[in-house]
């Protein structure tokens, strides 16, 4: 009996030791792993911001190459449009000559 107690006792010294080998070599294969994704993962990020620091850069770009367009002129103000109109009705009534008329309208305009 004693001689079958030592094999027993073997056979579970490598049950243990084989286990043991087992989960070793997973933890190191699963931190090998987590290492690699960690790593594909910083440059998928970098990738992007990258991406983002050029489309960033180019919208810039675009932005100073633009010119806003040129102010549309200012509409006659409703003020100079009621003095014309009174200077055509003075014309036109006679009261002005048409050098007076044309006189009076480069002065309003010019101001």
């Amino acid at each position: 009996m004693r001689a079958r107690r030592v094999v027993r006792r073997r056979s579970i010294a490598r049950v243990a030791v084989g286990t043991a080998v087992v989960a070793g070599t997973a933890g190191a294969v699963h931190h090998h792993q987590d290492q690699k994704y960690a790593q594909q993962d910083a440059a998928a990020q970098q990738s992007y911001e990258n991406a983002y620091q050029e489309g960033v850069a180019d919208a810039q770009s675009q932005q100073q190459d633009y010119a806003p367009p040129p102010p549309a002129p200012a509409a006659p103000s409703p003020d100079l449009t009621a003095q014309l109109l009174q200077l055509s009705q003075l014309h036109d009534s006679g009261v002005l000559s048409d050098e007076e008329f044309a006189a009076a309208k480069q002065k309003l305009l010019a101001g």
